[in-house]
């Protein structure tokens, strides 16, 4: 069973904010004219909009349209909540995105005889705890197929496909409909004259290596004749990273580059120290406006947790370039996006200190600081005191692939600081809090609930951890 969330990000605002509900609505990652609206709500989808279309095109499209920013850790708490519905059917349930997850329910056969019943029990469950919020369900006998069911029936739609019924459903969908058949795999199909998914199917795994260009080919087959090769579950991360996209004004400021490498250093520390782990590879990468870009990989002798470590081990890569190719700077205004990768974990439980550089107590008071942080709700005061010069660098992503960080282990959530949600504003005294007009009345139809308000004791106690930090 494949459950898919129908307009994930819109919904969940219209859902925190009844007075968006049926109106067209856009949600944008910046309050920008020029930003893309990375989710629609149902009711914008009618005028066809669609998600990575210029807020400009939207508006020619749609001048009634509503948009507001993005607030990702109300995004993953809804997440949470649904994959815990669906624990209650089923224990091997596999989150794929933000927005997507597989149930396997092979292991239930005898427990469980219809799964149509239990599809409109799980969407009843979601709509009794967030009555706005919809999905798709596909049953297939892989999970890939069940994937493709949700795309045939949207919003609200119930699919099941099976052997009787799968080609009359392909017959319904383009090449390009499939999930993962882009343009240059559509391309390759036509060139040996597989032109619809239902030819697609019928095709001998041979030709379709021929497509493909190998192995890639058999598991095509194999999808689509009810074999399961992407049933898998990644409960660990072999990666992390944190990357962020500059606008043109923050690309301009040194200044801020550089507090935008510590911040997404000070990040991935929160990560680490979260899943007490330890990195052995660190990574920086710059991309340009004019389609180039640098990249260094740092491999580290001693693992490290530490934020300060990882930048000064990329600045001194940058620092080296910058000396042997006679640069001022790699920091120029044609900066577009700057990432920072860690990877080659070491769990914290079996790390091993050198004799010559212990750094047993300091990683130990590194532990304490997030515990102190986590008990007084600061829970991102160390990553905004890298921000005194230059505030609010880094917005919060909504960042698809980190749902392996919420996967539920032992009835909770791995990693609770992914619940965040920085964005929001803590909660004032009642003569305080302020009136937020209704969508209706904001200048051009601009809504923002999320705007932090800060009183003296929250500054005092910022200035107070960023000085110990």
């Amino acid at each position: 069973m494949y459950i898919d969330m129908n307009s994930y990000f819109a919904s969940c605002e219209q859902q925190r904010h009844p007075e968006l509900r049926n109106k067209p609505l856009g949600v944008l990652t910046y309050d920008s004219p020029n930003a893309a609206v990375i989710a629609a709500s149902n009711e914008a989808k009618k005028f066809g909009i669609k998600s990575g279309m210029r807020l400009g095109d939207c508006r020619l499209l749609c001048p009634q349209m509503i948009t507001t920013t993005t607030h990702p850790g109300w995004y993953r708490q809804i997440h949470v909540a649904i994959m815990a519905i669906l624990h209650r059917y089923c224990d091997d349930v596999i989150p794929k995105s933000i927005d997507e997850a597989v149930v396997n329910f092979n292991s239930y056969r005898l427990v469980y005889n219809d799964l149509t019943t239990i599809a409109k029990q799980i969407k009843a469950d979601i709509k009794a705890e967030y009555d706005y919020l919809t999905c798709s369900i596909g049953i297939a006998p892989n999970s890939f197929l069940a994937k493709v069911g949700t795309e045939l029936q949207k919003p609200d739609g119930l699919v099941i496909i099976t052997p009787d019924n799968i080609d009359h459903h392909l017959a319904t969908m383009e090449l390009n409909g499939l999930p993962g058949i882009a343009a240059n795999n559509e391309r390759r199909l036509k060139m040996i004259g597989i032109c619809t998914p239902v030819e697609m199917r019928h095709a001998s795994p041979a030709l379709l290596r021929k497509a493909f260009g190998g192995v890639v080919g058999n598991y095509w087959h194999s999808r689509l004749n009810f074999g399961e090769v992407d049933m898998y579950r990644k409960s660990e991360n072999r990666t992390m990273s944190a990357t962020r996209t500059l606008s043109r004004k923050q690309s301009e400021d040194r200044q801020t580059l550089e507090s935008m490498l510590i911040s997404l250093c000070t990040r991935l520390e929160q990560r680490l120290v979260k899943s007490n782990l330890f990195c052995k590879e660190v990574s920086f990468s710059i991309r340009y406006s004019d389609g180039t870009r640098w990249d260094t990989l740092v491999k580290l002798a001693d693992p490290l947790q530490d934020a300060m470590e990882m930048i000064s081990y990329i600045k001194e890569r940058i620092t080296d370039f910058e000396r042997s190719h006679g640069l001022s700077t790699i920091f120029t205004p044609k900066t577009m996006n700057l990432g920072v990768g860690i990877s080659s974990f070491m769990n914290g439980e079996v790390m091993q200190y050198s004799l010559f550089d212990n750094k047993i107590k300091k990683d130990a008071v590194r532990r304490v600081m997030y515990q102190i942080k986590d008990r007084f709700e600061q829970k991102n005061i160390v990553r905004k005191g890298c921000e005194l010069y230059v505030p609010n660098v880094m917005k919060d992503a909504i960042g698809f692939g980190s749902v392996r960080d919420m996967m539920m282990k032992k009835g909770e959530v791995k990693n609770k600081y992914m619940l965040e949600e920085e964005d929001m504003p803590r909660p004032l005294p009642k003569k305080l809090k302020p009136e937020y007009p209704k969508a209706s009345d904001c200048e051009d139809g601009y809504y923002d609930p999320g705007n932090p308000l800060f009183d003296d004791t929250l500054n005092e106690t910022y200035h107070m951890a960023t000085t110990i930090y």
